[in-house]
């Protein structure tokens, strides 16, 4: 089952300008973790403020995403993002939705 892991995140206006950087570091460390790549979005109109962003990537399994995530926990180098992003970051909702055919 083809699953699909959305990240909706509030940014800090005042720190808007040091995310494109963080998440740099977030690719590079996920990348090497067997994380497929994501795309990201930033609202423009609808039921979302403009400072909010989408993270969206594409597993080919439920059972890929759980083994990857469990690398990543293990990892001191993708632990120790966490803190980067601390007041960038004001808030994370993670949703997982499976592929239709």
């Amino acid at each position: 089952m083809v699953v699909v892991e959305r990240l909706t995140q509030t940014i800090s206006m005042e720190r808007w300008s040091e995310l494109d950087a963080v998440d740099k570091k977030w690719d590079a460390v996920e990348s090497r973790l067997g994380f497929p790549p994501k795309k990201r979005y930033q609202a423009l109109a609808g039921g979302f403020d403009a400072n909010t962003i989408f993270i969206e990537r594409q597993w080919e399994s439920l059972a890929q995403m759980e083994a990857a995530y469990e690398k990543a926990n293990q990892d001191p180098e993708y632990l120790a993002l966490f803190p980067t992003t601390a007041g960038i970051v004001l808030s994370n909702r993670l949703e997982l939705f499976s592929v239709l055919p």
